[in-house]
């Protein structure tokens, strides 16, 4: 709980700076190399750039996985690529904010957050099973009496991340527009018992295998990643509903970037489709079977749910 709350005022702490610094930012960054138009004014070419992950699920081999993809993203750029793996969808955020990571592979919710505060773009997004959305599920144990979202009320709820798309925000809001609760404080308080943020999609179905939770939000259906280890979770947990559709992760880039550079991590992306090796890397991080051009205005559904939240915020 209290890590939810950290993070949501950290968020709107963020929010505010952004916005009252704005100017100073711009003004830095026309004296670095703008050509007097202002239309380019902090965008460059650079000599490297890092690309930042956060894992779905729990591992410690991320970057491992994608070394291949770094070196060869780098290839077709020309420049040295770095994979780093952060410790959340926040962290990454920031660093994407200050430049520490250019290219990031964020959810929809943490693209929304990033275009506002940093003015990151989306340039592509991710296929899965044929599909560029999908849905959020509602995972609790199989035996728990637990069969609709109105029995979850005094229960405890597991969320992989405050930053997560379909573990926290599609969840959050569908729950709060359909038993009328006013705040996300209420909502965790008052129609939840407790919510814990478990770091991970994996961790949050985890937590109610386990029995430290009641409920877990993950995206459709998690349960089939964790069989290796868990083989009966299948058995043991049970979908009691979804939300909306939501659409898919993103790779997004900052603002530092030219456009002419962003074409071509766009381009070299897209070509990995004709790859085996790229999109099996791509799968085993995060179960994408494609990648596909997208745009901002795919996400204004994110947005739009966002705004709604975020009003209802109280402390």
């Amino acid at each position: 709980m209290k890590k939810f709350f950290s993070f949501m005022l950290v968020l709107l702490m963020a929010a505010a700076l952004v916005a009252c610094g704005t100017n100073n930012g711009n003004n830095n960054a026309s004296n670095e190399g703008s050509n007097g138009d202002g239309d380019t004014a902090g965008q460059e070419t650079p000599d490297k750039i890092v690309m930042g992950f956060v894992p779905s699920q729990d591992s410690e081999t991320i970057a491992d996985t994608v070394q291949p993809l770094a070196d060869r993203l780098g290839e077709e750029l020309g420049v040295e690529v770095e994979g780093k793996t952060m410790t959340d969808y926040t962290a990454l955020i920031e660093a994407m904010g200050s430049n520490e990571v250019q290219v990031g592979f964020i959810p929809a919710f943490g693209y929304v957050l990033a275009n506002e505060q940093y003015d990151v773009e989306v340039i592509l997004k991710s296929v899965r099973h044929g599909s560029g959305t999908y849905k959020a599920q509602y995972v609790v144990k199989a035996d728990s009496g637990i069969e609709s979202l109105e029995d979850l009320e005094g229960k405890i709820w597991a969320y992989p991340d405050a930053a997560s798309t379909s573990g926290f925000l599609f969840p959050a809001a569908q729950l709060m527009e359909e038993f009328d609760i006013e705040s996300a404080q209420a909502l965790q308080t008052e129609f939840f018992s407790d919510g814990i943020q478990a770091g991970g999609h994996d961790s949050a179905a985890i937590a109610v295998y386990e029995g430290d939770a009641d409920v877990a939000t993950t995206f459709d259906d998690v349960r089939t990643t964790l069989t290796e280890e868990y083989p009966d979770i299948e058995e043991k947990l049970k979908v009691i509903g979804h939300t909306t559709d939501i659409p898919n992760d993103t790779i997004s880039v900052t603002k530092e970037l030219d456009d002419e550079f962003q074409q071509k991590i766009k381009e070299a992306f897209l070509s990995f489709n004709e790859d085996p090796e790229m999109i099996e890397i791509m799968n085993e991080v995060y179960s994408w079977d494609e990648i596909t051009e997208a745009s901002d205005e795919e996400y204004q559904v994110v947005k739009d749910t966002y705004e709604k939240f975020k009003d209802s915020i109280s402390f």
